[in-house]
């Protein structure tokens, strides 16, 4: 008999690309999505691209805060285990709105723990980030650096991430695993599903692409002297579909002995500046994006990366695309659906 999935936040970026990696492994998979920054076109298209797997695929529009509606769910599917992608994730925004953060990503997932524990679900893999490491003092990150985060949003990630350990420490049939992800670009290779922000994007790539698409003027580089080979920022990208690979490894761990709440990095190890990033977006659209040199953002570190160790080593899992890849995957979903799901009048 096929596992039943529950995916919070399946129809967003990362879900979709995991929801389908599911689908194709045979996975029974039940999305919930309150739909606040993403769209039910994505689930739609994640069922086409799976064919006939695709009727494993079940999906419910529900606010993880709306207990009553949750409990439903879980009555109607026997689940083996969570994946745990829903909230809110926009920095600037957590910035200007601690309270719409704290009440819709905290209370969210004290309120899924809940329902879980009510239902002898025991067993999560919830959606972290290398935001919890803060302002790395050096790098590689490893999974034993000390934790802090510096702004509203990061600091969801990281109560979470003590929630859970709580929660595994006060009851020991828990089992989870928490991924911290580094940064994720790119998109199924059929241009089909990819990354649609609501709004201005606070992350370098679907920015990029807008730019590319016509949709922006120009891209706006922030920090120009720090200490790297070209004086941008250095960061981990990561293709979505390893990393949806990911979480179907971090799945089949949780069936081993011995798991309590477990911390594994998923990242490439390597380091990308900005300005090597937009080189390799030019290289695979054709196109030219104009750039606008800025000073700093506050809150921004210089150099993070990851060290990808722990889980290659415990999850037998390791990325297998490059930035060649990533631009080439993230141009070809750009150039097939220049407003994302929904064009600009349904916006």
């Amino acid at each position: 008999m096929a596992k039943s999935i529950l995916v919070t936040g399946g129809a967003g970026y990362i879900g979709s690309h995991t929801v389908l990696q599911l689908l194709l492994g045979g996975y029974r998979t039940v999305v919930v999505d309150n739909l606040d920054n993403s769209s039910e076109i994505s689930v739609r298209r994640v069922k086409e691209l799976a064919g006939d797997l695709g009727k494993n695929l079940l999906f419910h529009k529900v606010d993880l805060r709306d207990k009553q509606a949750l409990e439903k769910v879980f009555a109607s599917t026997p689940f083996d285990t969570v994946i745990h992608f829903a909230g809110l994730k926009a920095v600037g925004e957590s910035v200007q709105k601690p309270l719409l953060y704290y009440d819709n990503n905290l209370i969210g997932t004290i309120t899924l723990l809940e329902v879980m524990a009510a239902h002898g679900c025991k067993k999560l893999v919830f959606s972290s980030s290398a935001t919890v490491y803060g302002w790395p003092k050096e790098v590689p990150c490893t999974e034993e650096f000390p934790l802090s985060a510096a702004n509203p949003y990061g600091r969801t990630k990281l109560f979470i991430e003590e929630i859970c350990r709580d929660t595994y420490r006060s009851d020991s049939e828990w089992k989870i695993i928490l991924l911290r992800y580094f940064n994720p670009v790119g998109a199924h290779h059929s241009g089909y599903i990819g990354e649609d922000p609501r709004g201005i994007p606070n992350n370098l790539m679907p920015f990029v692409q807008q730019v590319a698409v016509g949709r922006r003027p120009a891209l706006t580089v922030f920090g120009t002297d720090y200490a790297t080979k070209d004086g941008t920022g250095v960061r981990d990208y990561i293709h979505v579909v390893d990393l949806a690979d990911g979480h179907i490894a971090a799945l089949r761990k949780l069936d081993a002995a011995g798991i309590g709440c477990e911390v594994y990095n998923l990242g490439t190890g390597k380091g990308t500046s900005v300005l090597e990033m937009v080189a390799a977006f030019e290289k695979a659209s054709g196109k030219k994006i104009p750039l606008v040199m800025s000073a700093r953002r506050p809150g921004d570190a210089e150099i993070v990366y990851a060290s990808t160790h722990k889980a290659e080593k415990e999850l037998n899992w390791k990325a297998k695309y490059g930035i060649e890849e990533m631009c080439r995957d993230q141009w070809n979903w750009a150039s097939k659906n220049p407003y994302g799901y929904e064009p600009p009048s349904s916006k």
